[in-house]
């Protein structure tokens, strides 16, 4: 698909990986609806594609609340007709083992990283539905398949936007929309400064140190990431890992599947502790 004249959606698109898609997308000729919790933030990325000469309109968007999306693709439909790509992209991190989480942490995760992902998919289908060729675009992460301590709601919310990607993918196989189901390894965002800390069990000294040991295991740019997305948008690509971590992690998994998560918790700690030293 190429994307010049179509209209693209992208959630979470105020930083990070979303923002990166909105200036790509942009570059290529879309039509953007850009939505994000952070009015700020969003007012000012769709300000200056606005002024650059970019179709661009923004709404404040709390994904994990169903009838936020429900009006995002009501704003959409009339300003543009229809989309024809969105992509779920809105995602946060909760730091925590498994016992230590409170439930509300717990919900408020799931209800951002999967269920905004199933509120999107489902309230822009119908749109989607309606063009010659559309594309669903969730993003996943490489902890769909690797699992790591600390990341237990986390890893669960990944794994289930992948299963739910690609169940939808074979209900709509006879249908004009693809489903471009996307595996980033570790991404230069803000998402750990934004996460919720509520232990670090063991993983870091501090929240600091924590935030700093990501920002030296992050290995690709959110620009080298959306370079990625959009490349498989336009390949026609149903899945796609981001950044050799993300690929050396998934190789890993297909081939001792029961031990990929322990030799990665393994090689994490080992790395933390010469960094300690």
């Amino acid at each position: 698909m190429l994307l010049k004249d179509k209209v693209v959606v992208i959630t979470g698109a105020a930083s990070g990986i979303g923002k990166a898609l909105a200036l790509g997308c942009a570059q290529r000729g879309a039509k953007l609806l850009l939505a994000d919790i952070d009015a700020i933030g969003l007012r000012n990325i769709a300000g200056s594609l606005r002024e650059a000469g970019t179709a661009c309109h923004e709404c404040v968007t709390d994904t994990g609340d169903e009838a936020a999306i429900q009006a995002l693709a009501s704003e959409c439909q009339r300003v543009y007709g229809a989309a024809d790509v969105l992509i779920n992209n809105a995602g946060v991190a909760l730091v925590a083992p498994i016992d230590r989480a409170s439930t509300a942490d717990a919900q408020w995760l799931m209800n951002i990283n999967f269920w905004g992902v199933v509120h999107g998919c489902r309230a822009f289908l119908p749109q989607l539905r309606s063009r010659p060729e559309a594309v669903l675009v969730n993003i996943s992460s490489i902890f769909a398949m690797i699992s790591m301590p600390t990341q237990g709601y986390y890893n669960a919310s990944k794994a289930a936007v992948r299963a739910f990607s690609d169940a939808l993918r074979e209900e709509l196989r006879d249908s004009t929309v693809r489903v471009l189901c996307v595996h980033p390894g570790g991404i230069k965002t803000n998402i750990a400064n934004q996460a919720r800390v509520v232990d670090l069990g063991g993983i870091a000294s501090s929240p600091e140190q924590m935030r700093a040991n990501f920002l030296q295991t992050a290995i690709t740019t959110p620009d080298e990431a959306a370079r990625v997305i959009l490349g498989a948008i336009e390949q026609g690509r149903t899945r796609v890992l981001i950044g050799r971590d993300a690929k050396i992690a998934d190789l890993l998994y297909r081939f001792v599947p029961a031990r990929a998560s322990q030799w990665i918790t393994r090689l994490a700690r080992r790395q933390q502790r010469r960094r300690a030293s």
